[in-house]
């Protein structure tokens, strides 16, 4: 059994506000009596893409000294820029290609995607990343669940603002899924609220937002609801291959 926490959309700039927030879900996380096999951050962890940004990210998540009590995954989201993600997130040479890594955990196995596109707030799996999605499976266990994580969810959530960015050519990624019944499920983020829905047969895990919740239309008032507790998922794929999902918030 592969337990996953989740969070999504930090969206760290450099003020107090949103360090704090950041910071509060860390600590929840990081005092755990039972500890999750790893933490997923499905993008949108700086604001405006910066060095700084990313170094105080680091920081909270201890990406960098190791002082995180679990493996800490992360992804871009649309927010993010690629080149300082890598130099000052994960201390990688700061090149502009997909930032994609493949981690195998006791249980199954997490595959962090890219679908960001440089300049553009929507999404998409582009050719390479989807080849390296189909090779990278090629090469694991055949027997092992695979969960894919990645920002932007691949249909509408009947949310107007993450509904207008959304991931290009979903048909890609459900030929894609056609051909790999291994893989489990969809963990993304963007839309700043839990969610669930399902996607080429697959169940689609939308994560909370940390620095703000999204309003639901029917709900009224502001868009964003920088009032409302800090969210945060817990994502359970169990031996028989079965996803369920618990959502959390800290007060």
């Amino acid at each position: 059994m592969l337990v996953l926490a989740h969070i999504s959309d930090l969206h760290l700039d450099g003020t107090a506000r949103a360090t704090e927030r950041a910071r509060r879900v860390r600590d929840r996380l990081w005092e755990l009596p039972d500890r999750p096999d790893a933490l997923l951050v499905t993008g949108d962890i700086a604001d405006h893409g910066t060095e700084s940004e990313y170094e105080e990210a680091a920081r909270l998540l201890g990406l960098r000294d190791g002082s995180a009590p679990f493996p800490v995954l992360t992804c871009p989201g649309n927010h993010d820029s690629r080149a300082p993600y890598r130099k000052a997130l994960l201390g990688q040479p700061g090149a502009d290609g997909p930032v994609n890594s493949a981690h195998v955990l006791d249980g199954g196995a997490v595959l962090m995607c890219d679908s960001s596109i440089p300049g553009h707030d929507d999404g998409e799996l582009d050719t390479e990343t989807c080849a390296w999605i189909e090779s990278t499976l090629d090469g694991l266990d055949g027997g092992l669940p695979v969960l894919l994580a990645f920002h932007h969810p691949p249909v509408p959530l009947h949310l107007p603002l993450p509904d207008s960015y959304p991931l290009r050519a979903p048909e890609r990624l459900a030929a894609l899924l056609a051909r790999r019944p291994e893989v489990a499920g969809l963990i993304t983020g963007h839309a700043h609220t839990p969610a669930a829905t399902t996607f080429a047969g697959r169940p689609v895990l939308v994560g909370p937002g940390v620095t703000w919740t999204l309003r639901l239309p029917w709900e009224g008032g502001q868009v964003a609801d920088r009032d409302a507790p800090v969210g945060l998922a817990f994502h359970v794929l169990d031996d028989e291959g079965r996803l369920t999902s618990h959502f959390r918030v800290v007060t």
